[in-house]
């Protein structure tokens, strides 16, 4: 058999093996509810998200204006892009990290949080 056959039949077994794979570990992580998160902003988003989260009193009052909800929090954590150059830094005793994302009204605004290791306090809410 040709050269060109061997290799035809090789890369179309190794498509078929990878297709499988990735269908068969994307249903299973589908069902368990399992997140893949390599890269460094969805890595930290992901740790945020899965701590229990308190409130300053700041935040709070930022909370009780019309402009913003805790709904877009949460949304800001699953799609928001973490700013590292003022972020990760030690801060009253945790890491700070500042994520920049969007209300439902499609408005910029900068949520700076303090990470500790079983908690998640959202410390500021800004207008940018």
């Amino acid at each position: 058999m040709k050269f060109k056959f061997r290799l035809a039949y090789y890369l179309f077994g190794l498509f078929l093996g990878i297709a499988g794979v990735v269908y068969f570990l994307g249903e299973k992580a589908d069902s368990k509810g399992v997140e893949f998160c390599y890269l460094p902003n969805c890595r930290v988003l992901q740790d945020l998200r899965k701590k229990p989260l308190h409130v300053s009193d700041e935040a709070q009052t930022t909370l009780n204006q019309d402009w913003i909800n805790l709904d877009d929090i949460k949304a800001s954590l699953q799609y928001g892009d973490v700013d590292f150059s003022k972020s990760n830094e030690v801060y009253k005793k945790g890491k700070k990290y500042v994520i920049e994302g969007r209300t439902s009204q499609n408005e910029d605004i900068i949520i700076t949080m303090i990470n500790y290791s079983d908690k998640v306090i959202l410390d500021k809410i800004e207008k940018s």
